[in-house]
């Protein structure tokens, strides 16, 4: 944005220390002036001890001294004010540069303003803390980005071969062509429907109104009840009727996905889900204003330090088996990661850890309707 020309801040600051210093020396010498007149007569005259000075003899005598004294106040002010101004401003000066750095794409650079907090290291403090935050948002970009790709060009490599395949081969069904072709071409389009969603939870606004979290438990487990017998796994939802606050749509997809992905992370058969809603209360888990739900799943054994990384994007715990509703993400290695950006976008908390026996255990706290 282009910017008339205008003083800088040193010079302003400058202006209104010499402005204020030679406010206050001129009326400091106005008051010494005032009361100096009352005690002066106004001619001169001779007494028996000496002479006696009038007020023009005063005047005389005291505008000169006056006029050096404003002067040199003045000159101090002016020098003063400088040296002073540019003490003041030196960590903006810091700041700006850091600042023009990072616009310059180096975002490894950081402020580290030293001393006692002041306005300055706290503007310098946050300047760096969102500094770092676009480091690591920029960073988890990128690695988005190339998982993205990569998993995109899977069911187009996959399209293309198959369609030299069939060109270097007359005889071959063109049945199974085609059946072979829809089904990477769904694939393909669930990837880019989970990818959409995935970015739109992350930056929707939500306007927050009461949602029943255990009737959401129960339509998830309504929808994915065919999938769940095709797996032969169990569902089991349990706890008190609890009210969240948010978004119905957005709530609905994350307890769809997090039951979706207990199922087809399950054993082969006979295995279990169990979701189970809690609230809040004061010197409990969860907490008083918060409500909580709670899905696991049994399973293989899990190793801690990949829970940790499942809510990454294209993080995969197991094989993953095709099926479930539209949106829910599966197969992709997205089902965590868009819940956690809808937990994130309800400035709630997800939590992911393995059970004892094998298997995850997925927590979600939200605020409380």
């Amino acid at each position: 944005m282009t910017r008339a020309p205008g003083l800088s801040a040193r010079l302003k600051l400058t202006l209104s220390y010499v402005g204020f210093l030679m406010v206050s020396g001129v009326l400091l010498l106005a008051v010494v002036w005032a009361f100096l007149l009352r005690y002066v007569p106004q001619e001169a005259a001779w007494i028996p001890d000496g002479f006696m000075p009038g007020r023009d003899d005063l005047v005389r005598a005291f505008l000169p001294a006056a006029a050096w004294a404003l002067g040199f106040l003045l000159l101090l002010a002016v020098v003063g004010g400088w040296l002073l101004a540019g003490r003041m401003l030196a960590p903006l000066d810091r700041i700006t540069a850091v600042a023009r750095a990072a616009g310059a794409g180096d975002l490894d650079v950081r402020v580290a303003l030293p001393g006692p907090g002041d306005e300055f290291r706290e503007l310098a403090d946050s300047f760096d803390a969102m500094l770092a935050q676009l480091q690591e948002h920029l960073a988890e970009q990128q690695r988005f980005a190339a998982n993205a790709s990569h998993e995109l060009r899977t069911p187009l490599a996959i399209t293309r071969t198959t369609l030299e395949v069939a060109r270097r081969d007359p005889d071959l069904d063109a049945d199974a062509l085609v059946e072979r072709l829809s089904a990477v071409n769904e694939r393909a389009i669930e990837l880019t429907e989970a990818l959409l969603l995935l970015s739109r939870s992350g930056h929707r606004s939500v306007t927050p109104e009461p949602v029943d979290l255990s009737l959401v438990a129960e339509e998830a487990g309504e929808t994915l009840l065919g999938l769940a017998e095709g797996h032969g796994v169990a569902v089991r939802i349990d706890g008190p009727v609890v009210h969240a606050s948010g978004s119905p749509a957005l709530l609905g997809q994350l307890v769809t996905n997090l039951v979706h992905n207990a199922i087809v992370h399950n054993l082969p058969s006979g295995g279990e889900v169990r979701v189970e809603t809690a609230a809040g209360a004061a010197g409990a888990r969860p907490p008083a204003g918060t409500v909580e739900i709670r899905v696991e799943n049994t399973g293989p054994v899990l190793d801690p330090e990949l829970v940790r990384t499942l809510t990454e994007p294209f993080q995969r715990g197991a094989a993953r088996t095709r099926g479930g509703p539209p949106g829910a993400a599966h197969g992709v290695g997205l089902g965590l990661a868009i819940a956690e950006s809808i937990v994130r976008a309800h400035c709630g908390a997800l939590e992911l850890a393995p059970r004892p026996g094998g298997g995850l255990r997925v927590v979600v706290r939200l605020p409380a309707a």
